[in-house]
């Protein structure tokens, strides 16, 4: 026999700092700036580090693309890939093959970059799920995909 917990609508708490956004707003924050910590010893923003990590396992990705996926415009995108490439951390051609994109792709430098501080940035995702049961781990990571996915269409 299957049966079926009733469930309730949702509603907000009475407390702002107890609805589900406020509190994902804290843990982003708090996570923001604690990968800001350590990034500062090694030079770099969260946005050239997510940068650094994208162009590692997509290699020839465009401003366009890694925007999207770093969650920055197209502008501030660009900003940040002319950064690293003033850095020597990646190269990109000076024309475009086709089109107007100019592919990004990681030197040895940024490679060398890229592995010195991925220890401290993975350390901190650890602490913050310090004490979580791996279960509990992975639900929170497909509700936070559904929750992204519910407000992105």
């Amino acid at each position: 026999m299957n049966e079926s917990v009733p469930t309730e609508p949702f509603r907000p708490a009475d407390d702002v700092t107890h609805h589900v956004g406020y509190l994902l707003k804290r843990a982003q924050a708090a996570l923001r700036g604690a990968m800001d910590k350590v990034l500062r010893e090694y030079g770099l923003t969260v946005p050239q580090y997510a940068t650094l990590e994208l162009l590692a396992l997509h290699p020839g990705m465009s401003n366009a693309d890694i925007a999207r996926a770093t969650f920055v415009t197209r502008q501030s995108g660009n900003v940040v890939l002319r950064g690293l490439q003033e850095a020597g951390l990646i190269a990109r051609p000076a024309t475009a093959d086709q089109g107007r994109a100019l592919p990004a792709r990681l030197t040895e430098e940024g490679q060398s970059r890229l592995a010195a501080v991925q220890a401290a940035v993975y350390a901190v995702e650890e602490r913050m799920v310090a004490g979580m049961e791996p279960r509990r781990i992975a639900s929170l990571l497909a509700d936070l995909d559904h929750i992204a996915s519910a407000l992105e269409g």
